[in-house]
């Protein structure tokens, strides 16, 4: 009711002239609704105070004020820190933090804020490490013994400073919701009971799992509902369609399906908690494999496309977005973008939108007469200013011809431009980046080898693997996920440009039958390549 209450006199004085922040800031500080929109956007120390069994047991260095001021002055405004405190406390029935750890936390809590930005702190992978055994044992006493500790050591920080109860819930037990229900409340009750600035600080509550499926929406907004409690949050977690996320299943590009999903989630959190007055914050997104360490598994132009669409969507519903960045996105050594591209297009997603083109590549075919290539751009609202090749303007007509929303580049242009890049500017965003590239037909090479890896010898002629299915003889799907017969890109196979080989995996193997198998090789210039493989026992044999 309070919560309510809160809502409907900020709709009175806004109808007044009035603003919610000056509503807020009459009553007791910010509302939440202010607290969160100021905290967009957002960005995630991951694997770092979350990682096991210390901080940079999963390869990031410690954390400095360097790396903090770093990121407030790339334009975030708020941190995400996920912390994993199961290896650092002690036994029941006390559960005392370690007071090392207990420090550390706070020393870069207070760093944050030194830096202006507003920080949330969790229970990360205890989610999955313990609590999920709830109600079993004494899942409830420990959770409960950490949040009183936490909340007493943070009980005067700024109001700047967040707690999220806990990172992706997930029981073992089967009433899933209200083991969710019941942590949460009592975790609201804690924080709140420890006094001081606890009293009033902003509380971030997870759907389960951090889904945004329908009944786990609907089932935090009872949860609201209940708790009656006016400086509250929700989150969810967002890392696209899954077969686009990870590529399998053919979903190698950002099309209408990949769209769809988006927007039907960013409308769901909407509809069923903002348009509520229950303010969101998408907690984590990204997609789920683009990772520097395992590069080509998302197609860069394709991601560029989801990060434009995440950036804009969010905005337009009122969703503060923070970034899941483990190491795949800064370089935290030398602190620099790993793809400042693709930083760009995130950073200019926060407040424009941005033109794309059906592609960020143009495959021009070697060893044949070059002709004429078109390309669609996806306008997004805006107007084509043209194209650009190192800062010079191609010349309109010459070079390029458009019709709509087509272009068209002529063959002499192509034939001057092959192996570099040009981009497409347009009246707003970032320019969109068109590599022009040469290729040949890609090749194979006999092989042998076991089920414990296979190695393709693979002429790539210039080209790149987008997408590998596998079959039967009969036609039946082949390998893992054999509802698909598009297999998972760098955990079933794996190409090596360097090396020239497409390697098959153990993990592959593990689910093909003895027999006959035909694989298909799709390639982003739309070439496709097959080879044939006869797997007896663990020897494997293929040839093209």
């Amino acid at each position: 009711m309070r919560r309510m209450i809160a809502i409907a006199v900020a709709g009175l004085m806004l109808a007044c002239g009035l603003t919610v922040t000056g509503v807020a800031s009459a009553a007791a500080g910010r509302s939440p609704q202010a607290t969160v929109a100021a905290m967009q956007p957002g960005w995630n120390l991951g694997n770092t105070l979350d990682a096991i069994p210390d901080e940079t047991a999963w390869g990031n260095p410690r954390t400095t004020r360097a790396l903090l001021r770093h990121v407030r002055a790339q334009g975030y405004k708020s941190i995400r820190i996920p912390v994993t405190w199961s290896n650092h406390h002690g036994p029941g029935p006390d559960y005392t933090i370690d007071p090392v750890w207990l420090a550390r936390v706070r020393e870069i809590v207070d760093l944050s804020l030194a830096e202006g930005l507003y920080v949330m702190v969790n229970l990360h992978h205890d989610s999955w490490q313990w609590i999920n055994a709830y109600p079993a044992g004494d899942v409830e006493d420990r959770y409960a013994a950490l949040w009183t500790q936490i909340s007493a050591e943070f009980r005067d920080h700024s109001a700047k400073l967040v707690f999220e109860s806990i990172n992706e819930p997930q029981f073992t037990a089967q009433d899933d919701y209200a083991s969710l229900a019941t942590l949460n409340a009592r975790f609201v009750r804690l924080v709140r009971a420890s006094g001081g600035n606890n009293a009033t600080r902003l509380l971030v509550l997870p759907t389960l799992y951090t889904s945004a499926d329908q009944a786990r929406l609907d089932a935090l907004s009872a949860e609201f509902d209940a708790l009656d409690d006016p400086n509250l949050a929700a989150t969810v977690h967002f890392y696209g369609y899954w077969p686009f996320s990870v590529n399998i299943a053919g979903g190698t590009r950002y099309d209408a399906t990949v769209e769809q999903d988006l927007i039907g989630t960013f409308d769901r959190v909407r509809t069923s908690l903002v348009d509520r007055g229950i303010p969101v914050i998408i907690g984590e997104w990204a997609l789920l494999s683009w990772d520097h360490t395992r590069p080509g598994i998302i197609e860069r132009g394709e991601f560029l496309k989801f990060l434009e669409a995440v950036g804009y969507h969010a905005r337009l519903r009122g969703l503060t977005t923070m970034l899941w960045d483990a190491g795949q996105f800064l370089d935290r050594t030398t602190l620099a973008w790993r793809d400042p591209g693709v930083h760009a297009m995130i950073r200019s997603s926060w407040t424009s939108r941005s033109g794309t083109a059906a592609s960020d590549q143009i495959w021009v075919p070697r060893g044949t007469p070059v002709t004429a290539r078109q390309l669609t751009l996806n306008l997004n609202g805006l107007a084509f200013r043209g194209l650009w090749h190192n800062g010079v303007a191609l010349s309109r007509g010459a070079d390029y011809t458009v019709s709509g929303t087509v272009v068209t580049l002529t063959a002499a242009a192509l034939t001057r431009l092959v192996g570099s890049t040009i981009e497409a500017r347009f009246s707003a965003g970032v320019p969109w980046p068109l590599q022009v590239r040469g290729h040949e037909p890609p090749t194979h090479q006999p092989s042998a080898g076991t089920t414990g890896a296979l190695t393709i010898p693979t002429a790539f002629g210039g080209d790149q693997l987008a997408t590998m299915e596998a079959r039967y003889a009969d036609g039946g799907n082949a390998g893992p996920a054999n509802w698909t017969s598009y297999k998972e890109f760098w955990t079933h196979f794996q190409p090596d440009y360097t090396a020239g080989t497409i390697v098959l995996k153990p993990e592959f193997f593990a689910e093909v039958n003895d027999g006959a198998v035909t694989l298909t090789f799709h390639f982003w210039s739309g070439a496709r390549t097959t080879y044939h493989l006869v797997k007896s026992g663990t020897a494997v044999t293929g040839t093209p």
